[in-house]
């Protein structure tokens, strides 16, 4: 496999390893803090005159990513009302479709374990039965033996 961005590498771990709440958290900050990264380098470079540092757009963007929006600093001109609007619909998606698949991981382990232990209580009354028939059959032959002349 080769190099995968730190947002890869986390959600493969949380695939490959037990469904946990810490790697669930780790994926969904992760996931965040890219979406936050990129909107606030993106908005700095589009509108340098609002967001004059890379400090002030990720605060912009982790404001519009979790819509707090205290609206201490807006975008004033078009193009970074249309970064604003991209942010803001793909930050809710991606968080959405980052929580969907999570979600759907743990759903599916627990149906995994679930259907483990139904096929083992499975064989074990299977194999209850099995006993109580070799039992019967046992019983059944010593009746037979006995009323058999010469048994």
């Amino acid at each position: 496999m080769g190099r995968l961005n730190p947002i890869e590498r986390q959600l493969d771990r949380f695939l490959r390893e037990p469904a946990s709440l810490r790697n669930a958290a780790g994926v969904i900050v992760i996931a965040t803090v890219a979406v936050v990264v990129l909107g606030g380098v993106v908005m700095t470079l589009i509108d340098t005159n609002e967001y004059p540092d890379v400090g002030v757009g990720m605060w912009w963007a982790l404001q519009t990513v979790t819509t707090v929006g205290y609206g201490d600093v807006t975008p004033k001109d078009v193009a970074g009302r249309l970064i604003g609007a991209a942010l803001m619909l793909e930050g809710t998606a991606f968080i959405a479709i980052i929580t969907a698949v999570i979600t759907s991981t743990f759903v599916a382990r627990a149906t995994r374990d679930y259907e483990a232990t139904q096929a083992q209580e499975d064989v074990s009354d299977r194999d209850l039965i099995e006993r109580r028939f070799d039992e019967l059959e046992r019983k059944i032959d010593l009746l037979a033996a006995r009323e058999t002349p010469g048994g």
